[in-house]
Parts: C-alpha cells; structure tokens; sequence
C-alpha cells in the first residue's frame, strides 16, 4: 500500500481565559493491509529527551454497504462496529477478519457505540430514537426509547460516568441519563439549541459534551440536569467530539476551524493547534492510555496523534481518498476507528 506522509507543524494559536460560566452470520472479510509506519514531525523542543513515536496503520475490509460509523474494543479481543446504513451491530474478529452482524431492529440506524461496565455493547439509535444494550453472549437486544415527548432526538454518542450512570447526546439539542439498573431515563434541552454531539465522562466525575452547531462544550451540571458553557477562543470553531485524559483535560476536535482544543478545568484555560492542510477538517479525538491525543482529520483523509509533552506530531494519509473515519476509541496499544467512507475498520498501532 503507498504511504502518504503528513508533516504537521505544532503552532499554538492561542491561549486564553475560559468563557464565563454559566458556565448473525459469520462472513469473512478479505485479508487486511498494513501500512508501514510513519516518520515524525516535528522533533522535540530542545532540552527534552521523550521522542515522539511512530505508529501503522492496518484495515479491515467489512461487508460492502454497512455504512461503519462508530467503533468500541470488545473485552473478548473483537471490535464492535455500529453498522448505520444495514441497522446493524457488527463484530470484527481482528486476528482473522471474520465479522458478525447482529440486527437491531426495523428502522434502526445506530450512530454510537460503547462498552459499558458491564461489558455489554450499549448504542445510541437514532432510527429507533433508542439507547440499546445488545447481550454479547446471546445477542439479545434491550431497548431503552427516550420519552414520547421527545421524538426525533438525533441520538448521538454516550459515555458512562465512574458512578455507571449513562450520559447521551441527540443533535436535536438534548443530553439526557439513564440508570442502567433501573431503566430510569431524563432528558434535558442542552443549551443554544441544536447540535450536542461528542460527549466524554472525566476521572474526576465531570461529564462534558461538545456542540457542532452552538460551538461550544457543556459540562453538565448533575444535581440539577443544567450545563455550564465552555466557549473556546476561536469563534465558530464546531466543537464536534470531546475526550479527557487522565487529569480530566477536555481535549476538542474542532471542525469546523480545524484544530485541537484543550480545555484545562483547573486553570479554566484554553489551548488550541492549528492543522495544517489546506483545509484541516478534525472530526474524532481520542486519548489513549499514555495520554497521547489522536484525531482524525479529513481534510488531509489522515489519523494523527500529538504529544501534548512535546507538541510533536505523527499523522499517517490514508492512500485511498475519503476515509471519513467518524470516531476513535482504543484499548492499550491499539486506536480503532471506522472508515465509513470505504466500510472498513482501521487500527493504529505504535511502532
């Protein structure tokens, strides 16, 4: 496979005050393709000695018209998939790219995918305006239907807090929870309308959303069902997905402006990077368990990670265009996304 290399330069555009507070048949897929591993970019400032590393790339070919948008490591080594266009839960066994595809339901179309505490796969459904929980032994699919005064919802990306309750978004301009236990569910109107997308629960108990349209990331109040504004510096930027990292950093991918955002809730301070390119699209962030940031940017069809020590870049083009990689979410050595623009999988692996 031809490799296509990104430089990216790590320029930090600005660095200011946070906004006021108001705050189920087996088919086998054709065999992957590796890509070989990328050179970094740029080096290190001086007077450091962590060198930034590199990182490959290998696909996993999936049943053509599946539509992969969402991506969640299983606890048994297989990667599940939301399938949107087929109304499928897929299963990927990546040691011989075998899948698997469970059926959701008439008129399903999911867009997240999760592994709960339980390490069930739970799912936001925006064609059955549903959060489900498939059972990964029998396959049985529970459906949790948001209430009838809320149709339409748009549903989104969830995330369980370290209490096990379920956060969720719907780009109709909801977030809402759900107790797993109990099956209790609340919905509440997210602030500035429609647009709530990405959504992350932090170490320290925090959960955050971003929001597309309103441009902004929400920390949702618990007590109260509100949400504290979090505008970051550059104005219209599209805060499209969030995730924390292990001292509760908000890290942002902004569409729209084509950067990286960092929110820092103890200083309420904001960073950002500027992508190269020329036009950066940053769609997913991820942060791994060494507390390295990965993106995806579509307007270089690329995966990147960034060193927040170094400010050192690594970024792999993919060699066929329009990956459309939706979304990332990782287990140790491993950052999986779909390539929904291909119906493959993709992983990155440091090297």
């Amino acid at each position: 496979m031809k490799l296509a290399l990104v430089a990216f330069a790590s320029a930090v555009i600005a660095c200011a005050p946070a906004a006021t507070r108001a705050e189920s048949s087996p088919t086998i897929a054709s065999t992957p393709t590796l890509t070989p591993a990328a050179t970094v970019a740029p080096p290190p400032p001086p007077g450091t000695s962590r060198q930034p590393l590199g990182f490959t790339l290998q696909e996993f070919p999936l049943p053509h018209g599946q539509g992969p948008h969402d991506v969640a490591p299983a606890r048994d080594g297989g990667v599940w998939y939301t399938a949107q266009l087929s109304g499928e839960l897929g299963w990927l066994d990546p040691g011989t790219g075998m899948t698997k595809a469970i059926k959701l339901g008439s008129g399903s179309a999911p867009h997240g995918v999760i592994v709960g505490p339980d390490g069930a796969p739970w799912i936001t459904d925006g064609g059955l305006n549903a959060i489900l929980r498939v059972d990964p032994v029998t396959s049985e699919v529970k459906r949790y239907p948001l209430p009838t005064n809320r149709p339409n919802a748009n549903l989104n990306t969830a995330a369980f807090d370290r209490d096990g309750t379920l956060w969720f978004t719907g780009q109709s301009g909801i977030f809402g929870r759900l107790d797993p236990k109990s099956g209790a569910m609340t919905v509440s109107d997210a602030p500035r309308g429609p647009g709530p997308y990405g959504i992350a629960a932090c170490p320290d108990g925090e959960v955050y959303f971003a929001s597309l349209a309103g441009n902004y990331v929400g920390r949702i109040v618990k007590e109260t069902g509100g949400t504290i504004v979090l505008t970051p510096p550059t104005s219209g930027q599209g805060a499209r997905r969030v995730w924390c990292d292990s001292k509760s950093h908000v890290w942002v991918a902004e569409w729209n402006a084509g950067q990286l955002g960092m929110y820092d809730p103890a200083g309420q301070m904001w960073r950002e990077w500027k992508l190269v390119g020329p036009r950066p699209m940053v769609y997913a962030v991820f942060v791994d368990d060494a507390d390295t940031v990965w993106l995806t940017d579509w307007g270089e069809n690329a995966i990147a990670h960034f060193d927040p020590a170094t400010e050192a870049w690594v970024s792999h083009a993919h060699a066929l265009p329009n990956a459309n990689i939706r979304q990332l979410l990782g287990r140790p050595g491993e950052v999986w996304g779909a390539m929904s623009g291909q119906d493959k999988l993709v992983v990155a692996r440091s090297s």
